[in-house]
This record gives structure tokens, sequence and C-alpha cells, in this order.
């Protein structure tokens, strides 16, 4: 399954954001850690990327290493064609008004000893943004949007509100800059689910208003399909197939993908937990992850080609990308030349 290769990357002009064979390790006492190993995005202007997986496969990571927090170990993040992996520490920081983050506990994301109105100006007071009244008055603006009244929240402190209203306040605080790009790191799966439904339809709500761009991190399919122009699928540190939400939820190529979407509870009483089909096996470390295919170890389809070569993302239907040798869709991987490092080219895509 999980493979390297840029096959699905569109051309750099089109895109707002282009993630290059990012890697990210970090060491510990049993060895070096892969958490993200080698894999490439991009997204253009006005879209939602939603990035799912298994939890430990990655995806927060991955959206911290496009922010920078920390630096990648290695690989190229380019921001309007900029690499932020290369600027220094003052031209990153002014960079950032641009690319915000929304983290996945909206309670201890905040400061709880600021007061809200002090939370959502800093980005604006740090970089002298106006005055002290158009400050006050964009403030006000950004909690109005989110569903806050400001007369009553601007005073108080995130200990005082509620989850969902800590999550709305971390909205506000990412927009007030302006920015272009949003990374929302899981910013529902601590929510109840009647206040999940109020977020999303927030975002999608900010989205339009401030012509947004967001990378959507969720494990929930059934979320990311809701709010996604395109899915991308991560395993252990790895990508394995990138889709249309339709598409993928309709004719999934890869079967960890599969696998994640015959997990979905079925609302029918009629159907019992134990007659779905389930993922075997354990999730393997990510300290020695396994050879060639790093799914080969629970995949129903895996063969010896597996454990000795690594599959490269390729496209197998128009607009459906897979890195797998034996994919549900479209034809099996051509043959990999040993004697080169270099990607081999994609066979035709198959309906």
């Amino acid at each position: 399954m999980a493979g390297s290769g840029t096959a699905h990357l569109r051309p750099p002009d089109e895109t707002l954001l282009r993630v290059e064979n990012l890697v990210v390790e970090f060491p510990s006492k049993r060895g070096k850690v892969n958490a993200v190993s080698n894999i490439s995005l991009d997204v253009k202007s006005g879209e939602t990327l939603g990035l799912v997986g298994e939890s430990g496969c990655g995806k927060s990571t991955t959206g911290k290493a496009i922010m920078q927090l920390p630096p990648p170990t290695s690989g190229k993040v380019l921001f309007k064609g900029t690499d932020l992996t290369s600027l220094k520490s003052a031209d990153l920081r002014r960079v950032r008004t641009s690319i915000q983050m929304i983290f996945q506990d909206p309670i201890s994301s905040l400061n709880p000893r600021r007061r809200v109105e002090d939370i959502v100006a800093e980005g604006l007071r740090i970089w002298s943004i106006g005055d002290d009244a158009s400050r006050d008055r964009k403030v006000d603006e950004a909690l109005e949007t989110v569903g806050l009244d400001p007369s009553t929240a601007k005073g108080r402190r995130p200990h005082q509100f509620s989850g969902g209203q800590c999550q709305r306040i971390s909205i506000a605080r990412s927009v007030v800059t302006d920015p272009n790009l949003i990374i929302c790191d899981e910013p529902v799966s601590a929510l109840d689910v009647s206040v999940q439904a109020q977020i999303l339809n927030l975002l999608e709500d900010m989205k339009e208003r401030y012509q947004l761009t967001l990378i959507f991190i969720a494990h929930d399919l059934a979320v990311v399909k809701n709010v996604s122009d395109r899915v991308a699928v991560m395993y252990l540190g790895k990508i394995c197939e990138i889709a249309p939400p339709d598409q993928l939820f309709a004719q999934p190529a890869h079967p960890y993908t599969a696998a994640l979407l015959d997990a979905i509870p079925v609302p029918d009483p009629t159907v019992k937990p134990h007659e779905q089909p389930t993922l075997e096996g354990d999730l393997p470390s990510p300290v020695a992850p396994p050879s060639g295919c790093r799914f080969r170890t629970r995949c129903p389809k895996a063969q010896e080609r597996c454990a000795q070569e690594e599959p490269w993302v390729r496209e197998v239907a128009s607009g459906q990308f897979v890195a797998c040798h034996f994919p549900l869709v479209g034809d099996d991987a051509p043959p990999v030349d040993q004697s080169t490092t270099m990607q081999p080219q994609a066979a035709p895509a198959s309906a």
C-alpha cells in the first residue's frame, strides 16, 4: 500500500500549497520514529483537502510540519511558490500570518490566563495591523461571525466557555489576520455530535465568507466526505490513496481505504457489528515499519512483491491515485526497474 511518488501533484502554478517528499523523523530511545515518510500533497486556492487515516498515521504531524512546527527533516513546503523550509525565523513568522491552524483540543489551545478579546486580537497586535479602534472592530466582527456575542464574550476567559464555544473562539482567532490557508487538525473530534455539526457548518460558512483554503485533518471519513473537495488517505506515515470524496466512497481503490469505509457504522438495527468486515492485525511500529508496502502485514491482497517493492502513487482512474501493487480499481502496478530509483511510468488509467 503506502508508497511514495508525485504523480498526483498538479502543476505548481495551479496550487496555493505544494508539499514535495515531506519527511518527519523523531529520535527516541528505541530508535528513529518515522512519523511521515516521503509524502507529497497539493491544495488549490479555495479547495478543501481532507487528510484521513487511523490514529498515529502521521496526519497531525503532517499539518504541523507544513507550519514548520517543528520543521520537517527533509522535503519542500511551497506556499505561493516560496519554500517555507528555506525561510529564516523572521520571514517565516511573517508568512505564518497567511497560514493559520485550528488545533484538536479547543480548550487547551487557548491561553487560560487571557481574555477572549486579547486571544483573538493577539495576531493583529503583534503585526501592528490597524489601530486600536480598527482592531476592536475586527475582533467584534470575527466573534459575531462565529456566533458569539462580543459584548459578553470579550471580557471572559476560556474556562468560562464550553468546548464548542472555545472552538469558535479558536476559529475567530485563526481568521482575524485574513489568512489564505487554514489547517484544521481534527477540529470536531473532541466535541459532541450536535456541536460537531455546528462547527462544520461554521467552517463552511467561514470558507465562503473569507475565501479560505482548508486542509481538514480527521479520522472520521463520514465527516471528511461532507467538507472536502479531495481526500488523501494516510497509513503509517505514507499516502495510500487520493481521490474526490464521492469517487473514493463509491469505488475505493486501496484495500486500506476499503477497510476504513467498511468500519463506518451502518445505521441499520438488522446489521450486527460482528457481521461487518474488519481490518485484522495491529498497526506496525513507526520505529521499524515493514519493508516494501507498509500495509502488507494487514492487507488481504498482499503477495511476495509487496514485501520487496514499495508501491508508487499512480493514476488508476480519472482523478483517482493509489499506491498499491494490486489495487481494487484498475490494473496491477507495472514492474519496477530495480536498477534505478526513479518512479516508474504509470500504466494507462483504467475505468
